[in-house]
């Protein structure tokens, strides 16, 4: 897919091997002086930009902090904090170029006032924003009882010097794109919220941090790099490798061969779906150029629509939903005569389920976040190899056998299925 889901950083193959061999992970090692609290839960869900930290038309320094006024949702009182903090945590500050972190604090009705702690939720992507309440409920609801939330957007997502698909490409080359995106990894994440911290509370209290699933990966480099910062720890079914023997090429063995479980799994609740997936992989096969026309102008391809098992095979109700959407795939034939076609219904729903294009982030550095110590030289793609018979869409279509649907399976292995 050209258009919506890879824009024209993401189709250059040489580009990304070159985030891929550069932008090496912040190694881990776990200190035990923290509260560590570990649960299991499923996936949920899913303008303000510095000018390198001066303010373009006085030509002054941007502030440190700002602070903006309470606004409310039903039962919950907001409040925004933009930071200016450095690119680059390593060199001078006055040598750094500067960026916005923006961060959002989140209280009961009624509690502005009270000396609460602080809990920060550090978001799961890599490369996506922080949620953004509308009422109080779940989670959220539950922390407000005893903590003041704060919701931060890591940096280059939501309002933190977002990296969008055209902001990066005021980066003239590939070399300048790894070298900027070095910063945005864990360990800059870590830095960035120890710089909040001591800045929302004048005592620099330790706080609590709640990491949802990359954000439990944040959450371990947290309480290796700057565990002095850290009440306790809660992190929701993330955490990344931790011993020396593990390796991507060890994740995504376990990955594909979970990705096989889901699978069997939701043929065996909709068998029905094994003949319609069929035809769908040999028609699009067989169309002009490999695919169908998307609604934004890319292409569905057999990879592209294999990817419907990122969301499909991973939630709790993602089974259902690829189901129900699979019943409309195709157009009914109202003129008779008139060419078997796939419905914009279908075409249309398939764009909202790969909805990537504006987290570009997730993409490039998705990954890179398991590896420990050393590039991961594509392993989803190679480990993917291993599993050829299994995942290639037209053979299955064509002999006789189940498509397969693949899963959350790193960097390489998902854009070199947007561009087919």
């Amino acid at each position: 897919m050209l258009s919506r889901y890879a824009p024209p950083f993401l189709i250059k193959p040489p580009l990304l091997r070159l985030c891929s061999s550069l932008l090496s992970p912040f190694t881990v090692s776990l200190i035990p002086r923290t509260r560590v609290h570990f649960y299991h839960c499923q996936n949920s869900g899913r303008g303000f930009i510095s000018m390198a930290g001066f303010n373009a038309s006085a030509g002054e320094a941007s502030p440190e902090h700002v602070t903006g006024e309470w606004f409310s949702v039903p039962e919950l009182r907001l409040r925004d904090h933009r930071f200016t903090v450095p690119l680059d945590y390593s060199i001078d500050r006055n040598a750094s170029p500067e960026i916005t972190v923006f961060a959002r604090e989140v209280v009961a009705v009624g509690k502005e006032e009270q000396p609460l702690p602080y809990l920060l939720f550090l978001q799961g992507g890599p490369g996506f924003e922080c949620p953004r309440p509308t009422q109080s409920s779940g989670w959220i609801q539950k922390a407000c009882e005893e903590f003041r939330v704060v919701l931060m957007d890591q940096r280059g997502t939501g309002l933190s010097t977002p990296l969008s698909t055209s902001s990066m490409l005021q980066l003239k080359s590939a070399e300048n794109l790894v070298d900027y995106l070095k910063h945005f990894r864990a360990d800059n994440i870590v830095n960035d919220a120890e710089f909040i911290r001591v800045r929302l509370d004048p005592e620099a209290r330790p706080w609590t941090i709640l990491g949802q699933s990359y954000g439990g990966f944040c959450a371990v480099t947290y309480l290796s790099q700057a565990p002095q910062g850290l009440r306790q720890a809660f992190l929701t079914g993330g955490t990344p490798p931790l011993g020396n023997g593990c390796t991507a090429d060890l994740v995504y063995k376990l990955c594909f061969d979970q990705v096989i479980l889901q699978n069997e799994k939701y043929y065996k609740r909709f068998p029905q779906d094994v003949e319609i997936v069929r035809d769908i992989v040999n028609h699009l096969a067989e169309s002009e150029g490999g695919g169908v026309l998307l609604p934004s102008g890319g292409i569905l391809t057999p990879r592209v629509l294999q990817t419907l098992g990122l969301d499909a095979l991973g939630s709790s109700s993602g089974f259902e939903r690829l189901h129900y959407t699979l019943e409309r795939v195709w157009d009914p034939v109202i003129v008779p005569g008139a060419p078997k076609q796939i419905s914009y219904y279908f075409l249309n729903a398939v764009e909202k389920w790969l909805d990537f294009d504006t987290n570009p982030l997730f993409v490039l550095m998705h990954e890179s976040i398991y590896c420990q110590g050393a590039s991961s030289r594509w392993a989803a793609e190679r480990i993917m190899a291993d599993y050829e018979g299994k995942f290639h869409p037209i053979k299955a279509a064509k002999g006789g056998r189940p498509v397969f649907f693949t899963g959350e399976s790193g960097g390489e292995n998902f854009t070199n299925s947007l561009i087919g």
